[in-house]
């Protein structure tokens, strides 16, 4: 059994228009968000054998907030992840060491939603990821295979879709 959790940035500030999308940082908002998520993460007990993600500002912003309230992540940043299409962000999955039994990805949208969806089945969380996939929202996905290079179509369940409004932000 492998699980795959997939976390979107949280909420970034757009008000500096001579930044590039990838410089862009957090907002306050985005930051309060991000301790809240990890906060809420150390409760749930969650813990991943790898975690991958985009090295754009709003997502290293998110990650240390995370950090502030979770405690120390081991992060390993791929560009790839960087506004990626569904196949980069499988193509990755698929590259996992079998040894990784979790892996946290952490990056951007429609990516993270769309994977989320190509990889689960139907069900009321599946529906919600449909119906919106906010910023600093947290899916993750059970996937029944002793191989991450078999990861494919509709392959997991979703056990997991922790928003923001979830923890009331």
């Amino acid at each position: 059994m492998k699980r795959l959790s997939l976390l979107r940035h949280a909420k970034s500030d757009w008000h500096d228009p001579s930044l590039t999308d990838f410089q862009r940082p957090l907002n306050a908002r985005g930051r309060e968000i991000a301790r809240a998520m990890g906060r809420e993460m150390r409760a749930l007990g969650l813990a991943y054998d790898c975690i991958l993600a985009s090295p754009a500002v709003r997502v290293t912003e998110t990650l240390a907030a995370i950090e502030e309230s979770f405690g120390a992540l081991d992060v390993r940043f791929d560009e790839r992840i960087y506004l990626a299409s569904t196949e980069t962000l499988l193509t990755i999955v698929r590259e996992a060491a079998d040894v990784q039994a979790s892996l946290l990805f952490v990056g951007h949208n429609p990516g993270m939603e769309r994977l989320a969806l190509l990889l689960s089945r139907g069900g009321a969380l599946h529906d919600k990821v449909a119906e919106k996939y906010p910023t600093g929202a947290l899916a993750e996905i059970a996937l029944p295979v002793d191989h991450w290079q078999s990861v494919g179509d509709g392959a997991g369940t979703l056990e997991r879709f922790l928003r923001p409004r979830d923890l009331g932000h």
